[in-house]
């Protein structure tokens, strides 16, 4: 009955491993749950207020399908300061979330056939939204000796005549790579020799550490912003998941066309959602440099207490988003709690099972060595999710051989 598009579809093992983590607390078991990428703070008070104001001021009609006029003209204002780009708010559509901007942007550059060269580690869902769009993934993986990033020559060697776009995540899920701007162009100019366009996704653009400095790509030059789709979005940065705002910023042309497939498929996301949006940008955001400096600790305490794990090797410093992305492979082949650990899908549902700490291996991101850690929980929450994993791989031993 399904057709083929729908039988290709692989799951999301993150939206799996928390959802099963929840049913299990729901259930009354304490897990620690450490698998989904979203920021345990509360929304900041002036978008909340916005959104109230927006019920309570009868702002509960249909906006255009790109959004509120006033929002996608905050956003622009946003990216000149904060980016350097340029946009007039025509050239905005705001989505019901990053997800769909990204999917939007998809289904207006592909035709059937046409590939989108990304690298992995990748975010679970970019193969995914390429195939649903009737493209093809060209993945090019990436390691500790490229410090999880693309270099100009994998670039070049994957492209065929049916390259149409570059795929970019900056900074980095779930590596928490950030790119320099010194890799950003020489990818790309790699990228404007053969014609393709730029989808960068830099949701994560606020949440970065030491002395990593984003840059978006649409700022490398004329030439780079007029073929680049820039993906930005509240979920993180805001602490915005559940109000589903996100959006796109483009030339005007693909911005028309991502506006138009919007307008037969969802049309324009929650009013409520977007007046919160816009009260976000317009309020002062000393909450999101707090945030900020929250996960910094996190980052740097998961850091510490993964050099004391036994089998977990994490083979690059993340200098963004929220995530740590350890080598787990030296675990393969070793019982623990009569449990065989053959692979990351092992451990993972072993140390769900046993340990109760929810984590999520590397398989679905493209990379089955490994496993994504999220320290986007507490402090206390993430001390008790490595002393249970601690205690857990401690107990690790060899298979035994069959005679």
């Amino acid at each position: 009955m399904l057709n083929q598009r729908a039988r290709g579809i692989s799951p999301s093992p993150t939206i799996a491993f928390d959802s099963r983590a929840k049913a299990m607390a729901s259930d009354g078991i304490d897990v620690v749950n450490l698998s989904v990428g979203e920021p345990d703070f509360a929304t900041p008070a002036g978008a909340r207020a916005g959104g109230i104001a927006a019920i309570e001021g009868g702002w509960t009609k249909y906006t255009p399908s790109g959004g509120l006029h006033e929002l996608r003209q905050a956003i622009a204002e946003k990216l000149e300061r904060d980016n350097g780009l340029r946009y007039s708010p025509d050239e905005i559509v705001v989505s019901n979330g990053a997800k769909q901007a990204l999917f939007n942007a998809f289904m207006v550059l592909l035709d059937p056939g046409d590939e989108v060269i990304m690298q992995s580690p990748y975010w679970v869902t970019y193969p995914e939204m390429v195939k649903l769009a009737g493209g093809v993934p060209v993945i090019l993986r990436t390691d500790a000796g490229t410090g999880f990033a693309l270099t100009p020559d994998m670039v070049e060697s994957a492209i065929t005549d049916r390259s149409k776009v570059l795929l970019l995540c900056n900074p980095s899920n779930p590596t928490g790579v950030v790119y320099s701007r010194r890799r950003l162009e020489d990818v790309v100019t790699v990228a404007l020799r053969a014609g393709l366009v730029m989808i960068a996704d830099e949701i994560y653009e606020r949440l970065i550490y030491g002395t990593a400095q984003t840059v978006s790509v649409a700022a490398l030059g004329s030439e780079v912003w007029e073929r680049t789709v820039t993906v930005n979005g509240f979920s993180k940065a805001f602490a915005m998941t559940g109000w589903r705002l996100g959006y796109t910023a483009a030339p005007r042309p693909l911005a028309k066309a991502m506006a138009e497939v919007q307008s037969h498929s969802t049309s324009a996301p929650s009013t409520i959602s977007q007046r919160a949006g816009l009260a976000a940008l317009r309020s002062d955001q000393p909450c999101i440099e707090e945030m900020r400096r929250h996960f910094d600790q996190r980052r740097r305490f998961a850091m510490q207490r993964l050099a004391a794990l036994p089998g977990m090797q994490l083979e690059v410093e993340p200098e963004g988003a929220f995530y740590v992305f350890p080598n787990v492979a030296a675990l393969f082949g070793t019982t623990i709690r009569g449990r065989r650990i053959g692979s990351s899908d092992d451990l993972c549902m072993a140390l769900l099972d046993l340990a109760r700490v929810a984590i999520v291996p590397g398989t679905g991101f493209g990379s089955p060595d490994h496993v994504r850690i999220s320290y986007a929980a507490s402090l206390e929450r993430l001390r008790e999710g490595f002393d249970r994993m601690q205690a857990f791989l401690a107990e690790c031993a060899p298979t035994p051989l069959r005679a």
